[in-house]
C-alpha cells in the first residue's frame, strides 16, 4: 500500500475534532511548536486511514479499527518506498491514543476506544562502538604540548578510560579527581554520585593537563576542564572538540556524543567483564540498560563466526 497525501479525503467531522485536539495541545498543554506539528502530521495520517476505510467520524471507530490502523501503518510506504520504522509507528499510535482519550474526556465521544491500544515496542538499536584500533586513532589525534592539546587529550582519554557521559565529564571539578588511586567522583543522572576508576594512560594525560596546562588557563572556577578563556568547558564545547579530532582522523561519521562511552562498555564486556560491574561503572540504574551492550558483543561474535567457520554458510 502506498501512503496517501496527509488527510486526503478526510471528513469535516474528523478535521474539526483533530483541530480541537491540536488547539488543546497548543493552548492548554503548552507543547512546543515542533511537537504540535508532529502530532498534526500523525493525525493527518490517521485521518487518511479513516477516509480510506469509510469511517467519516472518529467517534464511529471501534477498537478493532485501531488494530487495523496499526496494521495499515506497517504496510504503508513513504515517498521513497520505505516502510515506516517501528519507532514512527509507535509515535503515531501514541498520537491517536491521546486523541481518543481527549475526545472521551471532553465528552465528545461516549468512551475512550483506544484505552487498551498498546504502543508497539520499537526495537532497541545497538549502540555504535568503535574498534579498539579506531579508539586508539581518535585518542592519538590531539598532538603537541600546547595547553589546549593537552586538555583535549585528557578529555578523550578520560571519556574512554572511565566511560563517562559528556555532561558528567564537563561537570567534574579538580577536587573530584583522586590522582593517587586513579579514581574520579562522578555526578550522573538524578544527581547520583559514583566513583569510577581510570587507567594508567588516562592518568598520564590527566596529570599532564592538571599539572602543566590547566594553570596557564585557570580562572577562579574549580572546573577540571576549561575553555580557552579559563571558564568551565560546556557540554557543547566538549562535543565540538571531539568532533574536530574525529574528523581529523577520518572517524567523523562514526562518532556521536556517547561513542567513547559505548566503546568503553563494549570493550569491557568483550574482555570478559561482568555485566553487573559494567552497570556500576556506567551508573545505570538497571542492569537491563547495560545488557544491550551484550548484544553488541554477540553481534561481533556472530560476524567473526560467519567469517571464520568453514560451515557457517552454504
Amino acid at each position: 500500500m502506498t501512503q496517501q497525501p496527509a488527510a486526503a479525503g478526510a471528513s469535516s467531522a474528523t478535521g474539526a475534532l483533530t483541530s480541537r485536539y491540536i488547539d488543546h495541545l497548543r493552548a492548554e498543554r503548552g507543547l512546543a511548536r515542533n511537537t504540535v506539528e508532529a502530532y498534526r502530521r500523525d493525525l493527518d495520517r490517521y485521518a487518511t486511514y479513516l477516509a480510506e476505510v469509510g469511517l467519516t467520524d472518529p467517534r464511529q471507530v471501534a477498537p478493532d479499527d485501531l488494530q487495523a490502523f496499526v496494521a495499515w501503518l506497517r504496510r504503508a510506504r513513504v515517498g521513497d518506498g520505505r516502510a515506516y520504522a517501528e519507532s514512527s509507528v509507535a509515535r503515531m499510535v501514541v498520537a491517536v491514543r491521546g486523541f481518543h482519550r481527549f475526545l472521551a474526556r471532553e465528552g465528545l465521544a461516549a468512551e475512550d476506544v483506544a484505552a487498551d491500544l498498546g504502543t508497539p515496542r520499537a526495537p532497541r538499536s545497538l549502540p555504535k562502538a568503535l574498534s579498539v584500533a579506531e579508539v586508539e586513532r581518535l585518542l592519538a589525534a590531539p598532538v603537541g604540548s600546547e595547553p589546549l592539546a593537552l586538555r583535549d587529550r585528557a578529555i578523550l582519554e578520560v571519556l574512554y578510560g572511565a566511560g563517562l557521559r559528556i555532561s558528567e565529564l564537563t561537570g567534574l571539578d579538580v577536587d573530584d579527581v583522586d590522582r593517587v588511586d586513579r579514581l574520579v567522583r562522578v555526578r550522573g543522572k538524578g544527581d547520583k554520585e559514583r566513583i569510577v576508576p581510570y587507567g594508567e594512560l588516562a592518568a598520564v594525560a590527566l596529570d599532564a593537563w592538571i599539572v602543566q596546562a590547566r594553570p596557564t588557563l585557570a580562572g577562579r572556577t574549580p572546573a577540571l576542564y576549561l575553555n580557552a578563556r579559563g571558564g568551565r568547558l560546556t557540554r557543547q564545547g566538549a562535543w565540538k572538540i571531539i568532533v574536530a579530532h574525529a574528523d581529523r582522523v577520518g572517524l567523523g561519521e562514526r562518532v556521536s556524543p556517547h561513542t567513547l562511552r559505548h566503546s568503553f562498555a563494549t570493550h569491557l564486556l568483550d574482555g570478559g567483564a561482568d555485566v553487573r560491574a559494567v552497570q556500576e561503572l556506567l551508573g545505570h540504574a538497571s542492569v537491563t540498560t547495560t545488557q544491550i551492550y551484550t548484544l553488541v558483543s554477540r553481534a561481533a561474535l556472530r560476524q567473526v563466526y560467519e567469517r571464520a567457520h568453514p560451515r557457517a554458510k552454504r
